[in-house]
Formats: C-alpha cells, structure tokens, sequence
C-alpha cells in the first residue's frame, strides 16, 4: 500500500467514525429526551 492509499484510507476511516459516533450521540439525546421530557418552570409550579 503506497502513502497516497494508506492517506485516503484513513481519511475516509476516520471521517465515517466520525459520522458514526455523531449519529449515536443523536440517537443517545433522543432516547434521553424521550426519558426526562422538558418541563418549563411555570407548568412546573403549582398554579392559584
């Protein structure tokens, strides 16, 4: 493998390792929200 091909490779390898941890992390504040639904201060303190 010459140093052009072994250069593309590990750009290509490292920009898809990138995407992939990007799209976890995604799916990890999705599922997060999901659990700990946002509550604004007012709907959260009690009404008279």
């Amino acid at each position: 493998m010459d140093t052009w091909t072994f250069g593309w490779t590990v750009a290509l390898i490292g920009m898809g390792g990138t995407m992939l941890v990007l799209w976890l992390l995604s799916l990890l504040i999705l599922l997060l929200k999901r659990i700990f639904p946002y509550k604004s201060e007012e709907s959260a303190s009690p009404k008279r």
